[in-house]
Formats: structure tokens, sequence, C-alpha cells
């Protein structure tokens, strides 16, 4: 099969990291009009409506020992991390959040040893102890590095990329039997509804007032449509072929689509920025790295 072969995958995950690096300044935009928690829920709304034909077409192969996981899947993996991104973007720089999002491999190995008995090497501990560094430095500079200082809104991120952490060691180990398909579209099957009940108690008359309001629901849809449906139906697929740590190497390369919109955005990105998002990278390097055998030749 074709996902089977490397360029393949290799192809999905820079698709995938384009799709979500460009997803935080749609975010931005949306939350021109909408609030942070209208948006989020928008986004999860519209995702849900873009996969239930699918989801419908599938029902069958929906089984009562799966709805476990496939809750996690959905709440831990789709929508709390919908509600936590955009909140953190009231106050945080889209290409911040990228940054940020390169936690994901360091939590999915923190995960997978302590509650799926991942097998560790000493290289990964290491890995994980400078993407931690590196992810700590990214917090306490926020706008401007002091001492003593903590961007409070970069906890959401981290926050959100743990429970992707928890949903993507779930999906690999209890629902490989299902397709990236059906994984993506049950699961929005339960969140969509929630997301309808909430949207229904907010207030869309500030929203209304705003004259710009429809593209910046033009920005949230796509978000939704393309961003989180078509997005996780990818990497839903891809983790039945990959583990789970490295299916997250995506995150890897977010931080390099998401700081070039931050830039055409106007937002601001430091040096120390930059220095720790490295870090970052180093780590979940070494999270990955094997030690090539060496041939021996009889």
């Amino acid at each position: 099969m074709i996902w089977e072969k490397r360029w393949f995958q290799f192809t999905i995950l820079m698709i995938l990291a384009f799709i979500w690096g460009s997803s935080f300044i749609l975010m931005k935009i949306g939350m021109k009009s909408f609030s942070s928690d209208q948006a989020a829920a928008l986004r999860i709304l519209l995702a849900s409506l873009a996969l239930l034909p699918i989801a419908v077409s599938q029902i069958k192969k929906l089984q009562w020992k799966d709805l476990k996981s496939l809750l996690i899947a959905g709440f831990i993996g789709s929508f709390f991390p919908a509600f936590l991104f955009m909140k953190s973007e009231t106050r945080i720089d889209s290409s911040l959040a990228g940054m940020l999002n390169s936690l994901t491999p360091v939590f999915t190995l923190i995960v997978g040893l302590l509650f799926h008995r991942m097998a560790f090497r000493r290289m990964q501990i290491v890995g994980l102890s400078i993407g931690l560094a590196g992810a700590t430095g990214l917090i306490l500079a926020g706008n401007g590095f002091h001492i003593g200082t903590i961007n409070s809104y970069a906890l959401y991120i981290v926050l959100a990329t743990f429970f992707y952490a928890i949903s993507i060691n779930q999906i690999k180990s209890k629902l490989s039997h299902l397709s990236g398909v059906q994984v993506t579209s049950f699961s929005f099957l339960f969140i969509g509804p929630v997301a309808l009940i909430y949207l229904l108690t907010t207030n869309f008359a500030p929203v209304l007032a705003n004259p710009g309001w429809p593209v910046h629901l033009l920005a949230l849809a796509t978000l939704a449509i393309v961003g989180t449906a078509f997005a996780m139906l990818l990497m839903n697929s891809l983790i039945r072929y990959l583990s789970a740590v490295a299916a997250t190497s995506v995150t890897y390369i977010i931080p390099i689509f998401a700081i070039m919109w931050g830039l055409l955005y106007g937002e601001n990105v430091t040096l120390l920025h930059l220095i720790f998002m490295g870090l970052i990278l180093v780590g979940v390097y070494l999270i990955n790295w094997k030690k090539r055998k060496s041939l021996q030749h009889s």
C-alpha cells in the first residue's frame, strides 16, 4: 500500500505541517469577530458536519468496545485542545504557539512510557530533558525575557499538547483495527453535538455588529474543514503506519510555517524565541534518534 512508502509518509507530514502551521493565523483572523470559545466551538461543529456523511456511511463498523477510546480521541484529542489553543492565542503570537506545539512528541513519549509500556532509550531521556528546557524558556520569555515572569497563556498550549499525546497513544494502542477515516469521523460524531449545544448558549450580537464577520467566519470554516477534518483524517491514517512519537514529528516542521505566517501578520519573533525553539527541535530529534548499526562484512 502507498501509505507504507516512506516518501509518501514524508509527503503527508509536510502537508500536515503546512496545514497546521497555517492554522494559527486562521485562529487569529476568526477571533476578530468571534470570542475564543465561540471560534473553538465553531471549529469543532463545522468539522463534525464535514465528517458526518463519512461517519454515517461507516456506522456499521462502530463497536461498543471502542466507545471509550473514541471519546478520548474526540474530547481529549480535538475538543479540549481546540478551546485551549484559541484561548492561548488571545494573548500570545501564532508563531510562539507553533513553536510550543513541538512539545507534542515529548509528551507522546512520556505518556507512552508511563501508560502504554513503550520501550525507551537513554538518548530519548536526554532529548526529553532538552525539549522541556526549551519549552520552559518559551513560556518564561513571553513578550520579553524577564526572570520570574511567566506567560501563563502559553501553558494552555502545553496542556493541549499533553492532551494530544494522550489521544495519539490511545489511537495507536487501542484503535489500530479501525482506519484513520473511521477513527476521525466517529470521534467527531460525539463531540459535534456538544459544540453545538455550547454555541447556542453564547451571545452572537457582538459578532453580528462587526461588519467583517463573514470573512472571519470563512477563516474559521477553512480552519475547520481543512485544518481539522481533513488534517485529522490524514494524521489518524498516518498513525497506523508509524510509531506514535514518529507520527507527531510533524510538529517539528509546523513552527517554520507558523513563524512565516506570523511574520507576514506583523508578529514579533525574537532571537530568544528562536533559541528556545531550537532546543525543542534538538530535543525531539534526539527522542527519535536511532543509532545506525555498522555493516559487518564477512
